[in-house]
Parts: C-alpha cells; sequence; structure tokens
C-alpha cells in the first residue's frame, strides 16, 4: 500500500493536509464499499459474484480499522517524504544526559524473570520496577526495540502495538539534559522535538527555561528532567524522587511517530525510528529474538516426527492461566493444552517445585511422606473399589502399564481396543491405538495379540443417531463370541469413556455398561483411559468413566494430574496389583519422585481451592451453548461435542454425506491463531476442533474464542 501512494505522489504531490486525511479516507472507502456490498446482495440475493464480493469487502474493512490511525498516518507522511534519507543510526558528539550507568537497564521483556506471578498485568509495574533499580543505581532506562510484555493485552484480536521505538530514563528530577547534536528546537503538545540535520528527536518530561522555537548547539544545555509525573503515554513515572524523560528518534520529518508499534510492521518503523544508543553514550537497544533461526535449529536437531503446530509458528516463551504469549508479546487464548489443567506458571505450583526440590528429589524406592500422601489422596477420588495406585512419568507409560497388569491378572494377551482412538506412543500403548490422524498405517500395522472393535461414533461411525448404543454393543458382543470361537481368551477392554481423540464425542448412554459386562463374563478387565478426559475436565463428572454409570478395574491418568511435569498413574484394585508382583519389582524415576508428588498434591489443592471442576462445568456449557449457536449458522459446522472443557466442533463440507473439511479445519486454525487464539484439528480426517483448554478458562476468553471463529467463519473461509 505505501509503494502504490509513494508511486501515486511521483506524479502528484500530496499536501500536508492531504497526507493526514488519506488513511481515514482509506477507511471509509471500505466502509462504503461493505454497506454497498450488502445492499446488493439484499436486493439480489441469487447473485454469486456480488455475495462474494461482499466477503472480500468485509475482509478489507475488518483489516483496514485494526490499523491505528495515528501509525497509518505517520507511515505515509515517511513513504511520501523521506523514504530516501540516509538510514545510519544517529551519533552524537554529546551524551543526551552525562553518565548513564549501562548497568541500570530494565528487562520489560517477556521472558523477565521481574514478572513472575502475572505481575506484569499490576498498572505502574514498569515506573515500581524502575523506582527499585534507581535505587540500585541513581537512574534506570527501558530497551529500544524490546516488545514489552507490559504492553501486552488479553483477549484481544489482532496484533497489539507492543514495540518501543523509543526508550524511557528514569532520572532524578533536575537532571540536566544536553543537545547531542545541532538543531532547532520546536515544541509540539506535551513533547520538544530537537529538529537535527537528518532526523528528530522527539522527547517528552522536558522542562525548558525558555518558551518557544529556538537554535541549539550541540553540548548546549537545552533543559531538565521534570519533576512530577510524566505523560502516561508511554511513561507512567508518578513519584517526585524518579522523574521520567522519553527519547524516540523519528526520520518522518515534522511527524509524530508513535512510541510503540505492532509487530508485523517491525523492518519498516525501525527504518523510520532508529536506535538512539549514539545520542545517549551507551547501548539501550534490546537483543532481536532469532525466531526463524531458532526454527531452522530445532528441524536440524530435533527430530522433525516430533511435530509443531502451524507451519509458521509463533516463538511461545511465556504462560499465564489460560494464556500463552510470544517473543512479540502478543497473546494467544490457549484452547488446546490439556495438560496445563491450572493453568499456566502458577505461583503455588512455582513454589511448590523450588520448596521440594530445595530439600529433596529422588525415586520412590525411598520412603518419604509426599508419596504417601499422594497416593492416599488420589485412592480416595477414585471410585471404590479402587485402592491402590502405581506411579508412572506419562500417560503412554500409564496405559502400557495397564495392559500388563491385565495381562499378568489374566493369563491371557488379547486386548480389546476401539478404533480411531489414540492412546500413547510406547510399543504397549501404541498397539492398542488406531487412530489414522496419528498414524497413517494403524489399521495394518496392529500386532496380533489385539482385537479392535467399531468406534461407537454415534454421529460418524458404522452405527448413527441417538439409538445406535445398542448396534454397537451387538457388534462387540459379535466380537467376542467370535474370539471364543477362535479359544482366545480375553486379558482387557481398554476405552476412553469419551472418545477424546474424536474431539469428545460422548459415547451411547449404557454401552460402557454392556461391554464391561461382556468382558467381565470371561473373566477380563475393563481399563478407562482418563488420561485426557478425566480428572475434572468433564466439569459434572470428576471421571469421565462416571459419566457411564461404570467403574473399571483399572483407571490411567496423566497430563493435568501434573500440570505439564511428566507425571502418571495407574490406579486399581489391590488383588491386580499383587498379580502384578509375580513379575517382578516395579518403580519409575519420575513418577512417584517427592518433586512429581508435591506437584500432584498441589494440583489437587489448586483444583480444589479455586473450583476448577466446577468451573469446566459452568464455563463448559457456556461455551458449548455459543458453539452449537454456530451450528445453526454455518453450515461448515457438522456437530459439537462433548462436556464441561473437553469440546470438539466436527467440521463437514456436506451435512448429509458428511465429507470431512480437512483442509478447512486446517485454515481455520490458522486464521484463529491471527485472531489470539491457539487451536489444532483432530481425528481421523483432522477436521474437528480439539477444545480442551486449561481448567481456569474464564467466560470472558471462552466468549472471546467463540467470537474469533464466528468472524473466521463469516469472513476468511469459503462458503
Amino acid at each position: 500500500m505505501l509503494d502504490a501512494i509513494a508511486a501515486f505522489t511521483e506524479r502528484v504531490t500530496l499536501t500536508d493536509q492531504e497526507i493526514v486525511a488519506l488513511w481515514p479516507l482509506v477507511v471509509f472507502r471500505t466502509a462504503v464499499l461493505v454497506v454497498s456490498g450488502e445492499q446488493q446482495v439484499a436486493l439480489d440475493g441469487d447473485n454469486e459474484y456480488a455475495d462474494e464480493n461482499r466477503r472480500s469487502e468485509w475482509v478489507a474493512f475488518e483489516t483496514a480499522t485494526r490499523l491505528d490511525f495515528d501509525e497509518m498516518e505517520a507511515l505515509i507522511a515517511w513513504r511520501v517524504r523521506d523514504a530516501h534519507s540516509p538510514e545510519t543510526d544517529p551519533i552524537g558528539e554529546y551524551a543526551l544526559v552525562a553518565e548513564l550507568p549501562a548497568a541500570a537497564q530494565l528487562d520489560l521483556s517477556v521472558t523477565s524473570l521481574a514478572f513472575d506471578g502475572g505481575s506484569w498485568l499490576d498498572p505502574g509495574i514498569d515506573r515500581q520496577l524502575a523506582s527499585a533499580m534507581c535505587d540500585t543505581f541513581g537512574a534506570a532506562t527501558t530497551r529500544y526495540g524490546e516488545y514489552r510484555l507490559t504492553r501486552a493485552a488479553l483477549d484481544t484480536a489482532g496484533e497489539v502495538a507492543t514495540l518501543a521505538l523509543g526508550v524511557e530514563l528514569y532520572l532524578p528530577p533536575g537532571t540536566p539534559v544536553i543537545a547531542p547534536v545541532d538543531g532547532a528546537i520546536r515544541e509540539a503538545d506535551d513533547a520538544v522535538v530537537l529538529v537535527a540535520a537528518d532526523y528528530d528527536v522527539w522527547m517528552t518530561g522536558l522542562d525548558r527555561a525558555s518558551r518557544g522555537d529556538e537554535l541549539a548547539i550541540a553540548g548546549q544545555v537545552i533543559g531538565i528532567v521534570a519533576s512530577g509525573a510524566a505523560p502516561d503515554e508511554p511513561g507512567d513515572a508518578t513519584t517526585t524522587d524518579v522523574a521520567c524523560l522519553t527519547v524516540h528518534v523519528s526520520r518522518a520529518r515534522g511527524t509524530r511517530p508513535p512510541f510503540f508499534v505492532r509487530p508485523s510492521t517491525e523492518a519498516l518503523w525501525r527504518r523510520v525510528c532508529p536506535d538512539p544508543s549514539g545520542l545517549l553514550g551507551i547501548p539501550v537497544a534490546a537483543a532481536e529474538w532469532a525466531t526463524d533461526a531458532l526454527l531452522e535449529s530445532r528441524d536440524a536437531t530435533f527430530a522433525r516426527v516430533q511435530e509443531h503446530y502451524y507451519e509458521h509458528p509463533p516463538q511461545i516463551e511465556r504462560g499465564w492461566r489460560h494464556h500463552l504469549i510470544d517473543v512479540r508479546a502478543q497473546t494467544y487464548v490457549d484452547m488446546v493444552n490439556n495438560v496445563s489443567g491450572v493453568g499456566h506458571a502458577h505461583p503455588r505450583l512455582v513454589e511448590a517445585v523450588a520448596d521440594q526440590w530445595s530439600l529433596l528429589n529422588t525415586n520412590s524406592r525411598f520412603h518419604y511422606a509426599e508419596l504417601a500422601r499422594f497416593t492416599s489422596r488420589l485412592a480416595e477420588l477414585a471410585p471404590d473399589p479402587l485402592d491402590t495406585v502405581f506411579l508412572v512419568n506419562s500417560g503412554s507409560e500409564a496405559v502400557d502399564l495397564a495392559i500388563r497388569l491385565a495381562q499378568a491378572y489374566t493369563g491371557h494377551s488379547t486386548m480389546l481396543a476401539v478404533r480411531e482412538a489414540y492412546h500413547g506412543w510406547t510399543v504397549g500403548a501404541d498397539a492398542v491405538s488406531s487412530s489414522i490422524g496419528d498414524n497413517p498405517r494403524a489399521l495394518e500395522t496392529r500386532p496380533d495379540w489385539v482385537h479392535l472393535v467399531e468406534s461407537p461414533h454415534s454421529y460418524r461411525g458404522k452405527h448413527r443417531g441417538a439409538d445406535s448404543g445398542a448396534h454397537y454393543v451387538a457388534d462387540f458382543a459379535a466380537d467376542l463370541r467370535m474370539l471364543d470361537d477362535q479359544g482366545k481368551g480375553i486379558a482387557g477392554f481398554i476405552a476412553e469413556p469419551v472418545f477424546g481423540n474424536a474431539g469428545g464425542v460422548l459415547l451411547p448412554a449404557g454401552y460402557l455398561e454392556e461391554t464391561y459386562a461382556e468382558v467381565r463374563r470371561r473373566g477380563g478387565l475393563c481399563i478407562a483411559d482418563e488420561v485426557q478426559v478425566g480428572y475434572g475436565r468433564l466439569g459434572e463428572y470428576f471421571w469421565g468413566s462416571t459419566q457411564q454409570g461404570v467403574v473399571p478395574d483399572i483407571i490411567t491418568v496423566a497430563k493435568a494430574m501434573g500440570n505439564g511435569h511428566p507425571l502418571g498413574a495407574v490406579i486399581t484394585r489391590g488383588d491386580i496389583a499383587e498379580r502384578f508382583a509375580n513379575e517382578g519389582s516395579m518403580f519409575s524415576s519420575a513418577g512417584g519422585s517427592p518433586v512429581s508428588c508435591r506437584i500432584g498434591l498441589t494440583v489437587l489443592d489448586i483444583m480444589d481451592d479455586e473450583s476448577l471442576q466446577e468451573n469446566a462445568s459452568i464455563v463448559g456449557a457456556h461455551l458449548k451453548g455459543r458453539l452449537e449457536d454456530l451450528g445453526e449458522r454455518f453450515e461448515l459446522i457438522g456437530a459439537v461435542y462433548g462436556m464441561g472443557l473437553y469440546l470438539g466442533v466436527e467440521l463437514v463440507l456436506d451435512r448429509s454425506t458428511l465429507e470431512p473439511a480437512t483442509a478447512v479445519a486446517a485454515q481455520v486454525c490458522d486464521a484463529l491463531l491471527k485472531e489470539g487464539c491457539i487451536m489444532q484439528p483432530t481425528g481421523d480426517y483432522k477436521n474437528v476442533l480439539k477444545i480442551k483448554p486449561p481448567l481456569c478458562l474464564t467466560i470472558e476468553s471462552a466468549d472471546f474464542f467463540a467470537d474469533a471463529l464466528e468472524r473466521v467463519l463469516s469472513l476468511e473461509v469459503p462458503r
């Protein structure tokens, strides 16, 4: 766009007034197109050309109205007038402020250790940190080109202006300010401008002895740092012992550029507003994040089969509650991270880990209090008669162990598993996983001790509709009779009580009750894989198996119980555990360690104290209602699944044939990223949006996600 404007001005010169008016006129033009397009469709609804144009016009309007007017005005002015000016960083003959301590730099970046516990959200935190640094060094400076965490905004669609084009100097009131180069002094509203040969230096918080325009000679004192509060934007110093002087350089002559800009405009704005270090006498530029090079390094050394989300992923370096934050201080609502059940960076977990690690961390063969406390707590949570706990490192290890328990207890090897399910990556867990979405060759490579049964999927499966449960039970019974005829004894049956890999599909009523009975009649054990769907995520039920009205013989759990720490568990009956002792002793290095146990206990305490299971019920019901409303409006949505905060939205190209909208689902997830939401597809056809956020998700953030999905479906997805 700037190139188009520059090309136009090679033929027709824009006046200052036209430069100011140009961007508002562009925005107004997009509004006219939207109104005109809507009217045309209303008058001629069968006109596909008009309807497609309307979609493009709305995209243009949405894009234009998200851009900052002042920022666009400054960029247009620079592009038209000053784009060919020298681009070397300015160097002064004198330092703007004498003897600034180079060590006194505030780290306000996303990775700053000063912002633990969410303190970056506290009003005035920049000033508080600066005041503390001034107590030590006598001064403090912020950094040029830094993406500031304190500028980040939660639940905000589109880019937020977080990149600092200038710096703030926190100094004692009355500190002299010196002209680093020759220039003219101008005043503009709350700012003082030093007009040098090739650039302007904009300053706020400068108290001048005289008013009006004047010439300044390099080395001349042009004022002192004013006492009292600095302007709210960008500085917020309010104490009398520390004052704030803001400094930023601009090559857009005569036009005041913004102090903070959006990440996507970084390359352009660095040309307009160069690094002021040479005028301050100390380096104040923040180190730049080499995100692309880092991704190349990952791909070169980290097995690429361990894939990453998105083709061009943001570099996430911080989390807070149900939000993730990238290195450019852009925030995202985390709608996929069921691992972080109680939320990211929870202060109580951080403290618990530090405290326990400072005391002891070893393996479970030693005797210590945390293990007994944790296993007792898990046994209390489990339904009777499950009373014995194994602690392991992961969900995969938990499933693997559960299979071995069943085989050891029964003396048989054959395991029944549900088609399309995913249970893990270890040899045993992978053997009972048949999702072709995770492994395209899954159905051809199952070992002979695994027998797959039909997926009880009432929307997309072999039998469909509300009465499909009896048909699936009949198929299950037929499979067992076939195994009986072959003389194969049954070790067990493993299934998720809610079909997680398909996006939270609830099993038909009575399905597990009937199938469990069939398995137990043959002496087999029933395993509920609760790694994804259990542990309070369903809201109304702590265990997914409770929703089906059954008590399994073995429960596997992981993910949320460690909130990202490697921790899993197998909960079973004592007699099953004792039979396994015939196989030899067993322990898991990280699963039962003191740190793991302390984390597990703290997670449960947080869930209770913050009523997170209740929150999952309330917020989940609200969000599901929003999604179902979208399903009424958009033909692309074939079904909405789940309960609590394990939900799924299946996207289909045709509601009759159920043709999966695989490519569209990927497009929706990419578009949601731009809207500030992390989302990924799941299922055998990668066409289901799997919604499983931290349990601390708020109504506001749930609505933000639903609104973002509505915008994406309305504006960016072909209909």
